[in-house]
């Protein structure tokens, strides 16, 4: 049947044909308008109104009219800006053209603020402040359209635009002169929607001021229907932004803690998943280092929007170049802002910024605030008779002559708002990106330079400056704390673009620079909550971070001020920004190295916290050597500090441990607790971590026993003087599990290690480095115990990812996970992917510890495993005897450790064999092992087993019966009759040992 159209009324069973004529910011409008009339049966072409200002009006109406049907403009004030044009060209055209065509014209009104007025003609419909059930009668009753019963089901549902999306997570206002750029966001758009589920990833790459922040902004708001979750990510600092990132994980209602990588992890987790939204749109804002991208870079059904001035992006995800202005663009802007300005002087100003949108929004501000004329400005500008300083190389393309431009604003602001350039030269002691200047507030008890007091004591004077520093365009407000919260002034952050913050920083004097440097550090220190081990204190940590070099604080003389600096580093080692730690340690030493004594107190301290992150890093050598140097000069200084050296000791043994280097570890470790005891007693948190820490040494050492009872008595302490749930008394739960493990205690060690897990997760967090080694102790246990109470594969696997998310692949707690998880694959028959696992973690540990280290060469014992159950026993047998040799030579011939590969090099021979030298390896491994580890231990039970499988190999069959007899009845004594150890022995398969790698 042919469509008919109506030209009004109420007929049923009509179809019509609209076109929607809407600018570009109201695109979601025109979508939603566009979904009610094609549910009504009615057919609806969206076309984008922006005439070019040469084309006559009336000519471009006219185009319109081409379409068949009704053209519904959608209004506002903004709908008569395009172009722009004069506002009498607007009404004769309405009161002539498009009067006499009234029939063909209808409209709609998106505002409160008055229309031109001759506007009336088209008799709008309001639908301003609405609700969509509201709307959709007002808009249907505009057009003469009834209502169908039962409306068409969308294809695809849009949102209407006053419903905002579910999460909204700090999107820069909408900007209500964002200009142009149309074209760049539809490709945009488009790019996102065509790329592939998982993928759809783009970048706005562009230089410093060429306007990537406000298109990613403009994008958020024109296309937030499209989305349930919108959240908005600055990226300048690392820090802060791995902070906002997870602070997602509260809005998406993921019950964890507030460690930042666990957060992480769950977000992006969450976003995988779709779930609980699968409609999300990520902006990551000034993303320039792509440095550990996959840590953080979501995936999933959403879209992610990142705007940098790094090209490296282009390796990760597709690439959208952010152009300058057109000139219409610029031209446009510029007038609208300025409306006394003509058409060829807007060509002018725009020529002479090279259409940079950054210097051409503060020219169009001055411009419009001070109603200067064209040809005076760019005279002063020309000259930059103005100029009170060197000018400044910019770079990155950005024209020389905006520098004299903001030259001429602070000159103004200096003699009309004054303490406006105090506010702005305050920020510039900020790292550029998101300022906290609510802290000038929230402390107005800090010691402030007299001449900045009044920002802490005049509300309204700092009201009206800040207010005249975002009429200018040079900030922007932000707000932190729940969506519609009643926010206090204390709470008040801005955003200062980087290339802003680098112009205004050089046009501020160093007098003013100096004052205001003292003046935020001293607001920083106010701000140390003074605890960085509690992680709740942690965002507040990840918020001074940024801003300490810029302040001046790291270069302070303020013990207080340096007290937060180290604060800062203590809270990159607890949180596990270690990267971001080592860059701090280094920055805080050579500032403090020009004028403070090596063995002051502060140094002191920064080399005790360098020392604890370079060995959470897997740098051993580099910890040691530093704290080896710290030693020597304790040791030749001219007054001796006893405390210094134990803490400096206390180091060294740990970084001696780490160097495989256990019995010089042991005895340093000896000496420390010795010394602590008796300088600050029994109870002390010092003395505790001495006493924990030889404990580490014992294990390491093979003396498990001493090591458990010992550990047991530092839980005891730490549960007695710092509570339960302090992270150290934590530590000593974990150290426990460890050690009744090793005592092949397995069903004990699960038992106690549940609970410990549980608190972990309580006080730290799931994704805690501490709690995913409680984790890894669960499932270390689990395993051992034989997996009776779940599979322990999936949970293992699971650990796995989130280690190497948190640490990398060749960490040294990753490789060691890695080797756990590859000997229970190879214990489940996966042997591919267990020769994989382990070759890469063997592989790991030669890189970084070297190929002599007793976890080095005890890796070898896992790939000759590997080697034997593939039926290569020359190789496995060449691997066995490699690890027995090395063991044996570097920790001698009764540690646990060589005991193992003793056993395993036994079975190659038998193999292989050589079953005189199986019998003669076998007994002397037994007789070593109930030495050193008693009757009852699992490994000694299967030394026996073993003997017997030699001796029935060499035809001494009742020696061989009695030791089965024995070992059987052990191992079902210790582990249990279906224990897979027991079983194996009963089935007479050859018992085995795979190396566990520890560094304490």
């Amino acid at each position: 049947m042919a469509e008919q159209r109506r030209t009004g009324g109420g007929d049923t069973g009509v179809t019509e044909h609209f076109l929607v004529v809407f600018p570009g910011y109201h695109r979601s409008w025109a979508a939603w308008i566009a979904q009610v009339l094609e549910r009504h049966g009615h057919r609806v072409t969206l076309q984008r109104w922006d005439p070019p200002r040469e084309v006559p009006l009336e000519d471009s109406l006219g185009d319109l009219l081409l379409s068949s049907g009704r053209v519904l403009l959608v209004l506002d004030d903004w709908f008569f800006e395009l172009g722009p044009r004069p506002a009498g060209e607007w009404n004769d055209v309405l009161r002539g053209f498009v009067a006499a065509h009234s029939d063909r014209f209808t409209a709609v009104n998106l505002t409160n603020r008055p229309l031109l007025p001759a506007t009336a003609v088209l008799e709008p419909a309001s639908l301003w402040g609405m609700g969509e059930e509201g709307a959709e009668e007002r808009l249907l009753g505009r057009l003469g359209l009834e209502r169908l019963r039962t409306p068409r089901p969308p294809t695809t549902r849009v949102r209407y635009p006053d419903t905002r999306c579910e999460i909204w997570g700090e999107v820069p206002r909408r900007n209500p002169r964002f200009t142009g750029r149309d074209d760049l966001l539809a490709e945009l758009h488009q790019r996102l929607a065509d790329a592939e589920r998982g993928a759809a990833a783009c970048t706005l790459l562009g230089m410093s001021g060429i306007g990537k922040t406000q298109l990613a902004a403009e994008y958020a708001h024109r296309f937030s229907p499209d989305y349930d979750v919108v959240w908005w990510v600055n990226s300048d600092d690392r820090t802060i932004q791995r902070d906002r990132f997870g602070e997602l994980a509260v809005e998406l209602g993921l019950g964890i803690g507030s460690e930042p990588g666990e957060r992480i992890r769950a977000v992006r987790d969450a976003l995988r998943r779709g779930e609980p939204h699968a409609n999300w749109l990520l902006i990551f804002d000034g993303w320039d280092d792509t440095e550990g991208i996959n840590a953080l870079l979501p995936q999933g059904s959403g879209h992610v929007l990142i705007t940098s001035r790094n090209r490296g992006w282009s390796e990760h995800t597709d690439i959208l170049e952010v152009p300058a202005f057109l000139r219409p663009e610029s031209t446009g802007y510029l007038m609208r802002r300025a409306p006394h300005i003509t058409a060829a002087e807007a060509d002018e100003v725009a020529a002479e910024f090279g259409d940079v949108p950054l210097p051409l929004v503060q020219a169009a501000s001055w411009l419009g605030e001070s109603s200067m004329e064209v040809p005076e400005y760019l005279r002063m500008v020309r000259e930059r008779r103005l100029s009170t300083v060197d000018e400044p190389v910019t770079g990155d393309g950005f024209p020389q002559s905006s520098i004299t431009s903001w030259s001429i604003l602070l000159n103004r602001l200096r003699r009309a708002q004054p303490q406006a350039i105090d506010i702005l030269g305050l920020c510039t002691s900020f790292a550029p990106g998101r300022i906290p200047l609510g802290l000038i507030r929230a402390y107005p008890q800090a010691d402030l330079p007299e001449e900045l007091r009044w920002m802490a004591t005049d509300l309204p004077a700092w009201t009206r400056a800040l207010d005249t520093l975002v009429n200018y365009s040079v900030l922007t407000r932000e707000t932190r704390g729940p969506v519609g919260a009643d926010m206090g002034p204390h709470q008040e952050s801005v955003h200062m673009h980087r290339l802003v913050h680098d112009i205004v920083s050089k046009l501020i004097s160093d007098d003013s620079r100096a004052v205001h440097r003292r003046a935020v550090h001293t607001l920083l220190a106010e701000a140390d909550p003074g605890n960085p081990v509690d992680s709740r204190n942690w965002p507040r940590y990840a918020e001074l971070l940024p801003h300490l070099e810029l302040s001046g604080a790291l270069g302070s003389d303020q013990p207080r001020v340096q007290e937060t600096v180290l604060n800062c580093l203590r809270y990159c080692f607890r949180s596990g920004e270690y990267s971001g730690g080592l860059k701090l340690a280094q920055q805080i030493r050579e500032h403090w190295s020009r004028t403070m004594d090596p063995l002051a107190q502060p140094m002191l301290d920064l080399a005790n916290q360098e020392s604890y992150i370079l060995r959470a890093s897997g740098r051993f050598r580099d910890a040691y050597e530093l704290d080896r140097r710290v030693l020597e000069r304790l040791q030749t200084a001219p007054r001796r500090n006893e405390l210094a050296e134990l803490t400096t000791k206390s180091a060294m043994a740990n970084g001696l441990r780490h160097l495989g280097r256990y019995g010089e570890a042991h005895s340093l470790q000896q000496e420390v607790l010795e010394g602590t005891t008796q300088l600050l007693g029994s109870d002390e948190v010092t003395t505790l971590a001495a006493r924990h820490n030889l404990g580490v040494g014992l294990r390491l050492l093979g003396r498990y026993a001493e090591a458990y009872e010992l550990d047991l008595e530092t839980l005891a302490r730490r549960e007695n003087v710092l509570r339960a749930r302090h992270i150290n008394t934590l530590n000593s739960g974990n150290a426990v599990t460890n050690s009744l493990r090793l005592l092949g205690r397995y069903r004990d060690a699960v038992a106690r290690q549940e609970p410990v897990v549980r608190l972990h997760v309580q006080v730290l967090g799931p994704q805690h480095p501490q709690t995913l080694e409680a984790r890894a102790q669960l499932a270390m246990g689990r395993r051992r115990e034989g997996g009776f109470t779940q599979d322990v594969g999936p949970s293992m696997a699971a650990l796995l990812d989130q280690l190497v998310q948190l640490h990398g692949r060749e960490h040294y707690r990753t490789l060691a996970f890695l080797t756990s998880y590859g000997n229970y694959l190879r214990e489940h028959g996966d042997l591919s992917r267990a020769r994989e696992l382990i070759a890469e973690a063997e592989a790991g540990y030669r890189v970084l510890l070297g190929p002599a280290h007793p976890v080095a060469t005890g890796m070898l014992a896992n790939t000759g495993l590997v080697m034997q159950v593939s039926g290569e026993r020359a190789e496995a047998m060449s691997m066995f005897e490699a690890s027995f040799a090395g063991l044996t030579a570097t920790l001698g011939p009764d540690h646990p450790w060589v005991l193992g590969c003793a056993l395993n090099a036994a079975s190659a021979r038998n193999f292989n064999g050589r079953i005189a030298d199986a019998v003669e390896l076998s007994r002397d491994t037994l007789r070593r092992a109930r030495h050193t580890l008693g009757d009852e231990h699992p490994l000694t039970l299967s030394c026996v087993i073993a003997l017997a499988a030699d001796l029935r190999a060499a035809r001494e069959h009742e020696e061989a019966g009695k030791l089965e007899e024995d070992g059987l009845l052990g191992l079902t004594r210790t582990l249990g009759a279906q224990h897979p150890h027991t079983l194996s022995a009963r089935q007479r398969t050859r018992p085995y040992w795979d190396f566990e790698p520890y560094l304490g």
